[in-house]
Protein backbone atom coordinates (compact mmCIF):
# COMPACT_ATOMS: atom_id res chain seq x y z
CA UNK A 1 0.00 0.00 0.00
CA UNK A 2 1.61 3.49 -0.99
CA UNK A 3 -1.49 5.72 0.87
CA UNK A 4 -1.49 7.94 -2.78
CA UNK A 5 -5.30 8.28 -1.01
CA UNK A 6 -4.70 8.95 2.43
CA UNK A 7 -7.27 11.83 3.34
CA UNK A 8 -9.84 11.28 0.25
CA UNK A 9 -13.36 10.88 0.35
CA UNK A 10 -14.57 8.40 -2.62
CA UNK A 11 -17.78 7.68 -3.69
CA UNK A 12 -18.36 3.96 -5.38
CA UNK A 13 -22.19 2.79 -7.01
CA UNK A 14 -22.49 -0.25 -7.16
CA UNK A 15 -19.14 -0.39 -4.92
CA UNK A 16 -20.33 -3.99 -2.98
CA UNK A 17 -20.30 -6.35 -6.34
CA UNK A 18 -18.24 -7.38 -8.78
CA UNK A 19 -15.66 -4.67 -10.10
CA UNK A 20 -17.14 -2.01 -8.03
CA UNK A 21 -16.44 -4.56 -4.94
CA UNK A 22 -12.72 -4.79 -6.61
CA UNK A 23 -12.52 -0.96 -6.67
CA UNK A 24 -13.66 -0.69 -3.28
CA UNK A 25 -10.82 -2.87 -2.53
CA UNK A 26 -7.79 -1.10 -4.14
CA UNK A 27 -8.96 2.21 -2.78
CA UNK A 28 -9.13 1.22 0.64
CA UNK A 29 -5.64 -0.36 0.61
CA UNK A 30 -4.31 3.26 -0.90
CA UNK A 31 -6.13 4.85 2.46
CA UNK A 32 -9.23 6.48 1.32
CA UNK A 33 -12.48 6.75 3.28
CA UNK A 34 -15.19 5.41 1.37
CA UNK A 35 -18.95 5.27 0.69
CA UNK A 36 -20.49 2.22 -1.03
CA UNK A 37 -23.70 2.08 -2.66
CA UNK A 38 -26.10 0.26 -3.66
CA UNK A 39 -29.70 0.11 -4.91
CA UNK A 40 -32.24 0.40 -1.81
CA UNK A 41 -32.75 -3.15 -2.43
CA UNK A 42 -29.16 -4.60 -1.74
CA UNK A 43 -28.66 -2.29 1.02
CA UNK A 44 -27.74 -5.60 3.14
CA UNK A 45 -25.17 -6.66 0.52
CA UNK A 46 -23.02 -2.72 1.03
CA UNK A 47 -23.48 -2.85 4.90
CA UNK A 48 -22.05 -6.57 4.44
CA UNK A 49 -18.93 -5.73 2.40
CA UNK A 50 -18.69 -2.15 5.01
CA UNK A 51 -18.37 -5.17 7.86
CA UNK A 52 -15.35 -6.63 6.01
CA UNK A 53 -13.93 -3.66 5.59
CA UNK A 54 -14.14 -1.72 9.01
CA UNK A 55 -12.51 -5.25 10.29
CA UNK A 56 -9.47 -4.99 8.02
CA UNK A 57 -9.41 -1.20 9.79
CA UNK A 58 -10.68 0.77 7.15
CA UNK A 59 -13.40 3.79 6.98
CA UNK A 60 -16.30 2.67 5.22
CA UNK A 61 -19.84 3.82 5.45
CA UNK A 62 -23.27 2.07 3.27
CA UNK A 63 -25.71 4.09 1.28
CA UNK A 64 -28.50 3.09 -0.90
CA UNK A 65 -29.04 4.82 -4.11
CA UNK A 66 -30.99 4.62 -7.07
CA UNK A 67 -28.84 6.32 -9.71
CA UNK A 68 -31.46 7.23 -12.01
CA UNK A 69 -33.29 9.23 -9.43
CA UNK A 70 -31.35 13.00 -8.75
CA UNK A 71 -32.66 13.08 -5.15
CA UNK A 72 -31.42 9.67 -4.38
CA UNK A 73 -27.97 10.72 -6.08
CA UNK A 74 -27.90 13.90 -3.66
CA UNK A 75 -29.08 12.43 -0.70
CA UNK A 76 -26.16 9.69 -1.12
CA UNK A 77 -23.56 12.61 -2.08
CA UNK A 78 -24.81 14.85 1.11
CA UNK A 79 -24.68 11.73 3.77
CA UNK A 80 -21.41 10.97 2.43
CA UNK A 81 -20.40 14.48 3.22
CA UNK A 82 -21.70 14.73 6.37
CA UNK A 83 -19.68 11.89 7.61
CA UNK A 84 -16.62 12.74 6.28
CA UNK A 85 -16.42 16.47 5.64
CA UNK A 86 -16.45 16.14 1.58
CA UNK A 87 -16.69 14.22 -1.65
CA UNK A 88 -13.20 13.91 -3.53
CA UNK A 89 -14.13 11.32 -6.12
CA UNK A 90 -16.85 10.07 -7.66
CA UNK A 91 -16.53 6.55 -9.27
CA UNK A 92 -19.48 5.51 -11.40
CA UNK A 93 -19.38 2.24 -11.49
CA UNK A 94 -23.22 0.92 -11.22
CA UNK A 95 -24.53 -0.61 -14.47
CA UNK A 96 -26.93 -3.13 -15.84
CA UNK A 97 -24.30 -5.66 -17.23
CA UNK A 98 -23.88 -9.31 -17.10
CA UNK A 99 -26.70 -11.28 -16.21
CA UNK A 100 -28.90 -8.14 -15.27
CA UNK A 101 -28.34 -6.74 -18.50
CA UNK A 102 -31.07 -9.26 -20.02
CA UNK A 103 -29.34 -9.34 -23.73
CA UNK A 104 -31.74 -10.09 -26.57
CA UNK A 105 -31.13 -9.36 -30.51
CA UNK A 106 -31.50 -6.15 -31.75
CA UNK A 107 -34.54 -7.27 -33.71
CA UNK A 108 -36.56 -8.54 -30.70
CA UNK A 109 -35.21 -5.03 -28.64
CA UNK A 110 -38.33 -3.27 -26.64
CA UNK A 111 -38.43 0.45 -25.72
CA UNK A 112 -38.72 -0.38 -22.09
CA UNK A 113 -35.28 -2.57 -21.88
CA UNK A 114 -33.82 0.18 -23.94
CA UNK A 115 -35.05 3.21 -21.70
CA UNK A 116 -34.07 0.89 -18.61
CA UNK A 117 -30.77 0.12 -20.21
CA UNK A 118 -29.84 3.65 -21.04
CA UNK A 119 -31.63 5.00 -17.99
CA UNK A 120 -29.28 3.15 -15.73
CA UNK A 121 -25.57 2.67 -17.93
CA UNK A 122 -25.68 6.19 -19.28
CA UNK A 123 -28.18 8.53 -17.67
CA UNK A 124 -27.57 7.55 -13.90
CA UNK A 125 -23.32 8.18 -15.12
CA UNK A 126 -24.51 11.36 -15.93
CA UNK A 127 -26.52 12.29 -13.08
CA UNK A 128 -24.01 11.36 -10.52
CA UNK A 129 -20.89 13.11 -12.30
CA UNK A 130 -23.34 16.37 -12.18
CA UNK A 131 -23.89 16.43 -9.07
CA UNK A 132 -20.28 15.42 -8.10
CA UNK A 133 -19.55 18.48 -9.66
CA UNK A 134 -22.01 20.75 -8.16
CA UNK A 135 -20.53 19.43 -5.04
CA UNK A 136 -16.95 19.93 -5.70
CA UNK A 137 -17.50 23.51 -7.17
CA UNK A 138 -18.85 24.51 -3.97
CA UNK A 139 -16.00 23.35 -1.87
CA UNK A 140 -13.39 24.61 -4.43
CA UNK A 141 -10.92 22.53 -3.94
CA UNK A 142 -11.54 20.25 -7.34
CA UNK A 143 -11.85 16.41 -7.29
CA UNK A 144 -12.07 13.37 -9.89
CA UNK A 145 -14.40 11.72 -11.08
CA UNK A 146 -14.51 8.29 -12.88
CA UNK A 147 -16.75 6.40 -15.03
CA UNK A 148 -16.37 2.49 -15.61
CA UNK A 149 -17.34 2.28 -19.20
CA UNK A 150 -16.48 -1.11 -21.41
CA UNK A 151 -14.66 -2.70 -24.35
CA UNK A 152 -18.27 -2.26 -25.98
CA UNK A 153 -17.45 1.43 -26.17
CA UNK A 154 -15.37 0.38 -28.95
CA UNK A 155 -16.56 -2.86 -30.42
CA UNK A 156 -20.17 -3.73 -30.50
CA UNK A 157 -21.50 -6.76 -28.77
CA UNK A 158 -24.07 -9.12 -30.61
CA UNK A 159 -27.36 -9.13 -28.80
CA UNK A 160 -26.66 -6.26 -26.60
CA UNK A 161 -27.19 -2.84 -28.37
CA UNK A 162 -28.43 -0.88 -26.03
CA UNK A 163 -25.76 -1.78 -23.66
CA UNK A 164 -23.32 -0.74 -26.01
CA UNK A 165 -25.02 2.56 -27.27
CA UNK A 166 -24.81 3.57 -23.54
CA UNK A 167 -20.82 2.40 -22.92
CA UNK A 168 -20.44 4.45 -26.55
CA UNK A 169 -22.55 7.81 -24.78
CA UNK A 170 -19.97 7.26 -21.60
CA UNK A 171 -17.20 8.78 -24.11
CA UNK A 172 -19.06 11.91 -25.25
CA UNK A 173 -20.07 12.49 -21.71
CA UNK A 174 -16.51 11.71 -20.25
CA UNK A 175 -15.14 14.14 -22.62
CA UNK A 176 -17.50 16.81 -22.46
CA UNK A 177 -17.80 17.10 -19.03
CA UNK A 178 -13.83 16.92 -18.91
CA UNK A 179 -13.27 20.10 -20.64
CA UNK A 180 -16.29 22.53 -19.08
CA UNK A 181 -15.22 21.02 -15.34
CA UNK A 182 -11.49 21.63 -15.67
CA UNK A 183 -11.57 25.32 -14.90
CA UNK A 184 -12.95 23.91 -11.21
CA UNK A 185 -9.97 21.34 -11.06
CA UNK A 186 -12.04 18.45 -11.77
CA UNK A 187 -10.66 15.41 -14.07
CA UNK A 188 -13.21 13.15 -15.48
CA UNK A 189 -11.92 9.82 -17.32
CA UNK A 190 -13.44 6.35 -17.96
CA UNK A 191 -11.59 3.09 -17.39
CA UNK A 192 -12.82 0.66 -20.26
CA UNK A 193 -12.82 -3.22 -18.64
CA UNK A 194 -12.32 -6.02 -21.41
CA UNK A 195 -13.46 -9.53 -20.08
CA UNK A 196 -13.24 -9.64 -16.27
CA UNK A 197 -14.79 -12.10 -14.16
CA UNK A 198 -17.27 -11.29 -11.89
CA UNK A 199 -20.53 -13.56 -10.40
CA UNK A 200 -22.64 -11.74 -13.09
CA UNK A 201 -20.43 -11.73 -16.02
CA UNK A 202 -19.50 -15.79 -15.18
CA UNK A 203 -21.48 -16.98 -18.15
CA UNK A 204 -22.37 -14.18 -20.24
CA UNK A 205 -20.74 -16.42 -23.14
CA UNK A 206 -23.45 -18.68 -22.58
CA UNK A 207 -26.40 -16.18 -21.62
CA UNK A 208 -25.81 -14.84 -25.36
CA UNK A 209 -25.53 -18.15 -27.28
CA UNK A 210 -28.53 -18.87 -25.70
CA UNK A 211 -30.03 -15.76 -27.34
CA UNK A 212 -28.80 -16.82 -30.76
CA UNK A 213 -25.74 -14.78 -30.65
CA UNK A 214 -22.39 -16.45 -32.41
CA UNK A 215 -20.29 -15.62 -30.17
CA UNK A 216 -17.82 -13.58 -32.34
CA UNK A 217 -17.38 -10.87 -30.16
CA UNK A 218 -15.67 -13.60 -27.69
CA UNK A 219 -12.52 -13.38 -29.27
CA UNK A 220 -9.13 -14.40 -27.85
CA UNK A 221 -7.69 -11.92 -25.00
CA UNK A 222 -3.60 -11.57 -26.12
CA UNK A 223 -2.75 -11.98 -21.87
CA UNK A 224 -4.93 -15.56 -22.17
CA UNK A 225 -7.11 -15.14 -19.42
CA UNK A 226 -9.37 -13.11 -17.89
CA UNK A 227 -8.86 -10.30 -15.41
CA UNK A 228 -9.66 -9.69 -12.42
CA UNK A 229 -11.59 -7.07 -10.63
CA UNK A 230 -8.80 -5.90 -8.72
CA UNK A 231 -6.61 -5.51 -11.47
CA UNK A 232 -9.80 -2.75 -13.01
CA UNK A 233 -9.67 -1.18 -9.09
CA UNK A 234 -5.80 -0.72 -9.01
CA UNK A 235 -6.32 1.50 -12.81
CA UNK A 236 -9.07 3.39 -11.13
CA UNK A 237 -6.88 4.07 -7.27
CA UNK A 238 -4.38 5.48 -9.96
CA UNK A 239 -7.00 7.68 -12.08
CA UNK A 240 -8.52 8.95 -8.62
CA UNK A 241 -4.99 9.67 -6.91
CA UNK A 242 -2.62 12.77 -7.37
CA UNK A 243 -0.43 10.88 -9.36
CA UNK A 244 -3.09 11.42 -12.39
CA UNK A 245 -3.34 15.19 -12.42
CA UNK A 246 -2.65 15.97 -15.79
CA UNK A 247 -5.04 13.01 -17.27
CA UNK A 248 -8.31 14.07 -17.95
CA UNK A 249 -10.71 13.13 -20.85
CA UNK A 250 -9.31 10.09 -20.94
CA UNK A 251 -10.31 6.43 -21.43
CA UNK A 252 -7.58 3.69 -20.19
CA UNK A 253 -8.85 0.39 -21.35
CA UNK A 254 -7.75 -2.18 -19.37
CA UNK A 255 -8.83 -5.45 -21.70
CA UNK A 256 -5.34 -7.48 -21.82
CA UNK A 257 -5.08 -6.40 -25.56
CA UNK A 258 -8.28 -7.27 -26.35
CA UNK A 259 -8.96 -4.64 -29.04
CA UNK A 260 -5.45 -5.15 -30.49
CA UNK A 261 -6.41 -6.74 -33.07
Amino acid sequence: MSGRLQGKVIIITGGATGIGWGIAQSCAREGASLALAQRPADIAIAEEKVAILRAAGHQALAVGCDITRRELVRDMIKRTAAAYGRVDVMINNAALTGASADVRPFLEETDEHWRRTIDVNLTGAFICTQEAAFSMIERGEGGSIITISSVAQFAAQENATPYGAAKAGLDGLCKGAAIELAPHGIRVNLVAPGEIYTESSADFAEQVAETGGSGKYFRHTPLGRRGQVDEIGDVVAFLASDEASFVTGATWRVDGGFLSY
